[in-house]
């Protein structure tokens, strides 16, 4: 049996009730902010574990954002330089045509001057775009932007490094071996035995291996004899080109003083003077040391030159002077005659009897968009480099300069194409970070969500129910109340 038990000093009914409508008040301010805020964890003590992950989220979407901003304008800044890079490239392509005009043997001195002053122009406006292409008060093309670094992603090292060289005129145009260089054929002569002698040694070629280094690589050319043609070695060269980036013109030309008048006759071809392709005979009268004197002994030659390849000419200093223009050997044979030519190197003279023959070989021009080395026991000179012929130095107003101006020019194109190449790399791996950020912070914000983020519907009816708790405990506690005043009619 139960024995009942009520006090008026202690309400503990009461204490409970208010304690449990303490509760729900909580819970309800609680739910009331979720609701409010839209989050689930608010403050540390919500949920210490998930608030610590959810900071962390928060740091990373943050540098996240801020990387692919940072992306975006890399972008841009690539897309500014490769703009300007594609405006010289135009610039470039009229100057070539120009020059492929200029190269024309239908041009007069008046049309070629014109023509320069235009090359002139264009060649300034390729380098006002060098000095003038900004990207926010950032000098792209003027050799200063090097090294750059672009942070594409929200952690240390997370970058991509970018650099531009200089398309200024003086700093774009054809690598290529000179003069001094040693990579040019000699004279060699004959006597009336055809016993061989050099009479211009100095960067002859010799029998043995070449090596050419250029940016892509390097390979080795092989000179099988001292008496090899430049057109037979630029072949050599070009067929490696493909590895070493490096490729040869072949010319030969030889400039004669004649130094007597008579009739002359001798052999005229291609290969040695002791085994002539392509021969000739030839035969003339000089009349004096000038152009109209020699002008039936250059009609003779260029008369035949669709079967040697070799043409005739005089220069101003009223030189002979013999071209072949692939770069193939210049041989005479059987020289016979009153009349006496010496070659302008002083080495060698031609006057039937003792010395009734010679060879001429030619000059390998060895070209790059990018600086190189020659070396080997084949060439005379042992060891060659390159130096840089420049836009500035463009000159058409000639027809020799304009078809070197063709080959400068080319090489110019082909700089601004690989330095454009080599932005639209960079360009494709910031795209590919940005990208790659984009959805790396679409994924760190759905995670954060999970953690974070309130579930709306699950706290509105948890909400609901804490209301009506509310409610019921209100209701208790004034029924608590109410017992300890019915207490109160039992005391007499």
């Amino acid at each position: 049996m139960s024995t009942f038990f009520g006090s008026i000093n202690t309400n503990v009914s009461g204490l409970e009730a208010l304690n449990s409508l303490g509760n729900t008040n909580q819970s309800i301010n609680n739910l009331q902010n979720e609701l409010s805020t839209g989050l689930a964890i608010n403050s540390p003590a919500d949920n210490p574990a998930g608030y610590t992950i959810a900071q962390g989220f928060t740091t990373q979407i943050n540098g996240s954002n801020q990387a692919i901003s940072n992306a975006n304008q890399a972008v841009s800044l690539l897309q500014t330089a490769t703009g300007a890079l594609g405006q010289q490239t135009s610039i470039l392509q009229s100057v070539r045509t120009i020059a492929v005009q200029a190269a024309n043997g239908t041009n007069t001195s008046a049309d070629l001057n014109s023509l320069q002053s235009t090359v002139g122009s264009l060649v300034a406006q390729v380098s006002t775009i060098s000095q003038q292409t900004q990207f926010n008060g950032i000098n792209l093309l003027d050799g200063s932007f090097s090294g750059a670094q672009f942070q594409v992603g929200a952690n240390q090292g997370q970058i991509i490094t970018a650099s531009i060289g200089s398309t200024a005129a003086a700093n774009l145009g054809m690598y290529q071996t000179s003069a001094a260089s040693g990579v040019y054929g000699g004279t060699t002569g004959s006597d009336s035995n055809g016993l061989a002698y050099a009479a211009s040694t100095s960067g002859a070629f010799t029998s043995g291996t070449m090596t050419v280094l250029g940016s892509q690589g390097s390979g080795a050319v092989t000179v099988t004899s001292s008496g090899e043609s430049a057109a037979s070695v630029a072949s050599s060269v070009n067929q490696l080109s493909n590895l070493t980036g490096v490729n040869a013109q072949a010319y030969t030309s030889v400039a004669f003083n004649v130094t007597s008048t008579g009739d002359i006759s001798f052999s005229l071809g291609n290969g040695t003077s002791g085994s002539l392709n392509n021969a000739v005979n030839i035969s003339a009268s000089i009349t004096s040391s000038s152009a109209s004197g020699m002008s039936s002994l250059v009609q003779s030659i260029n008369s035949s030159s669709s079967t040697t390849g070799i043409s005739a000419s005089v220069n101003t200093k009223n030189q002979l002077v013999l071209t072949d223009v692939n770069g193939n050997n210049i041989s005479l044979n059987n020289y016979s005659g009153s009349v006496s030519m010496t070659d302008s190197a002083g080495g060698l003279t031609l006057s039937g009897g003792a010395t009734s023959g010679a060879t001429i070989q030619g000059v390998v021009a060895f070209q790059s968009a990018s600086a190189f080395t020659v070396s080997g026991g084949s060439l005379v000179g042992a060891s060659s480099g390159s130096a840089l012929v420049n836009l500035n130095q463009v000159n058409v107003s000639t027809q020799y300069g304009a078809s070197q101006a063709i080959s400068i020019v080319g090489y110019a194109i082909q700089q601004l194409n690989q330095q454009g190449t080599q932005l639209g790399a960079v360009q494709q791996r910031v795209q590919s970070a940005l990208s790659n950020e984009q959805t790396t912070n679409t994924n760190d914000q759905s995670a954060q969500s999970v953690i974070q983020d309130a579930n709306i519907p699950q706290v509105s009816t948890q909400l609901t129910q804490e209301q009506v708790l509310q409610q019921a405990g209100i209701a208790a506690l004034s029924a608590s109340s109410q017992t300890q005043q019915a207490y109160l009619k039992l005391i007499p």
